[in-house]
């Protein structure tokens, strides 16, 4: 009998990483032949993702942060090849992952290649696809500004350190959504576009997101002058800051923005003022746990 056969993409800063080579040499001695590449630039997901189809790969492994996993992601969707993948995550937040109930430990990820991959969507915009999600205004300011240095001490909590940190910079931005019998528009604190559930190092913006149902959770912080000076004592006090949020699930939605709104998308910044955020049904087979909190859009 033929062994099975998958690919690794690792991001080239776990290379030493103990825990994934005994993770990859324990699935080797089961049977699989398991290749192992790294990425060390701008564009070598990409170049990887397309040299392991060529070579016949159908099952495929992302091994780093949520930016790792959106840009594999990305590239198989783009290439629309019979090919499925496992996520191995190895960042600081793990957003999607954690969301999924992907385990975080190298070796029970791995296990995930003997699941039967699912179809899963994909968020896109400007031409960019997010495997979790896209964070605006004062969240993605947040993600952007959390230093290496702080996630290597704090992990997740790092995100939420800075946030408190910089709170006397906290300043609201306009904006107007527009999607299927929806539209709001004001001043805004944060921004969540949700195709998974959590972002920031494991804050919920969009508690209810499915992976597969087609369409992509909306949630907005409006900016009311009183809210703006007590937000930091809402947080702190663990008070039910999750009723101030308005939502909406939609299969797409269009946003202006009166002077830009940054947007990071699965770590990847993104400006614009007038951006059009859409789902893409079923746009990637994904090995992911059966009984994933993710899981059950009904298609």
């Amino acid at each position: 009998m033929s062994k099975r056969k998958a690919l690794l993409i690792l991001h080239g800063k776990q290379a030493l990483n103990e825990e994934v080579r005994a993770a990859v040499e324990a699935k080797r001695a089961a049977g699989w032949e398991l290749a192992v590449r790294l990425t060390w630039e701008a564009g070598d997901a990409q170049r990887l993702v397309a040299e392991a189809l060529a070579a016949g790969h159908t099952q495929l492994i992302a091994g780093g942060g949520d930016g790792t996993l959106r840009d594999i992601a990305e590239a198989l969707a783009n290439a629309a090849a019979p090919a499925s993948l496992v996520l191995l995550p190895l960042g600081t937040a793990n957003d999607f992952a954690r969301a999924a109930g992907v385990p975080l430990e190298p070796a029970a990820a791995l296990d995930l290649l003997d699941v039967p991959a699912r179809a899963i969507d994909l968020g896109e915009v400007d031409g960019q696809m997010f495997l979790n999600m896209a964070t605006g205004g004062f969240g993605s300011q947040v993600t952007a500004n959390t230093s290496e240095d702080l996630k290597k001490v704090l992990g997740g909590a790092a995100y939420l350190f800075t946030g408190l940190s910089r709170f006397a910079e906290l300043s609201a931005a306009y904006g107007e959504l527009q999607g299927p019998d929806f539209h709001w528009r004001g001043e805004l604190l944060a921004l969540g576009i949700g195709n998974g559930r959590q972002a920031g190092g494991g804050h919920e913006l969009c508690p209810g997101a499915l992976a597969d149902d087609g369409l992509l959770d909306i949630s907005i912080l409006p900016a009311p002058q009183e809210l703006v000076g007590t937000l930091k004592n809402l947080l702190a006090g663990g008070l039910g800051i999750d009723n101030l949020f308005v939502r909406a699930r939609l299969p797409w939605v269009e946003i202006k923005a009166s002077r830009g709104l940054d947007i990071n998308l699965d770590g990847e910044p993104l400006q614009g003022d007038r951006l059009r955020f859409s789902a893409r049904p079923a746009a990637l087979q994904v090995h992911l746990p059966a009984d994933s909190p993710l899981l059950g859009g009904g298609r």
